[in-house]
């Protein structure tokens, strides 16, 4: 309406009003004329509302006009007087100054929980245990069974807050393989020296077994002696040979 029907627009808004402010000073008293004035100001009236529409549906809105701005007149004529209203206009409240700003609201993150279970495999080290064994000499040692280590299952609940662990919980646990205890045997048997008929069997002759022998007629002092000449055939260990020959008692 900015532009070629903004001059019309307002005169013909004019003369509505004072055709209205006519009609109310007159009132409808003054016969027929009072009528065709109050037919004229209608008729006007129903002309501007279709003009105005057909305007706008012409001219449209472009992007740089900006919107006439519009005012609808609503009247009640009566006798002698006009009441005329305008449209509502909105309020806009301002807070006093120096009112303080309403507090800023922080929002918290909501922290997110989780859980769950972890499995964790631990070594259950075999025992070790030793028999002893007759048959085996003094001293000497054989394993018998061989030990193998178990393994035992720790089953965790864990609890993590925004993807960090705050929480460890042993729920149960179980024997996944029993472990194998080795077994090792200790010798215990002596081993005696053989004797035929007290005998030494390191002399082909009968030497007699005693703590020391000493050729007879010699000077030795016993407490057993011997005659020779006798054969050595294991070890000297009466020292009867003296020159080393393998004949002792020569």
């Amino acid at each position: 309406m900015r532009g070629r029907w903004g001059w019309w627009y307002r005169s013909e808004f004019a003369r509505v009003g004072r055709v209205l402010t006519d009609l109310a000073a007159g009132g409808t008293d003054g016969g027929f004329g009072g009528w065709i004035v109050l037919l004229r100001a209608a008729l006007g009236a129903v002309a501007l509302v279709v003009l105005v529409g057909g305007c706008g549906a012409e001219s449209g809105t472009s992007a740089g006009d900006e919107p006439e701005p519009t005012t609808r007149l609503e009247g009640s004529v009566s006798s002698g007087s006009v009441t005329t209203r305008g449209p509502a206009t909105p309020v806009t409240t301002i807070p006093p100054y120096g009112t303080p700003a309403p507090p800023s609201v922080t929002v918290k993150a909501v922290p997110v929980t989780t859980t769950k279970e972890v499995v964790e495999v631990r070594v259950i080290p075999f025992k070790k245990k030793t028999v002893t064994d007759s048959s085996l000499p003094k001293g000497e040692r054989e394993v018998r069974t061989v030990g193998v280590n178990g393994t035992r299952r720790l089953i965790y609940r864990v609890t993590y807050v925004n993807g960090v662990q705050t929480g460890k919980r042993l729920v149960r646990q179980e024997v996944a393989k029993e472990p194998r205890s080795q077994v090792t045997a200790v010798g215990t048997k002596v081993e005696e020296p053989e004797q035929s008929g007290g005998c030494d069997s390191n002399y082909s002759g009968c030497v007699p077994i005693a703590s020391d022998v000493d050729c007879s007629g010699g000077s030795g002092n016993g407490p057993e002696y011997v005659d020779g000449p006798i054969e050595v055939v294991g070890s000297d260990i009466y020292r009867l040979d003296a020159d080393h020959d393998g004949i002792a008692c020569e």
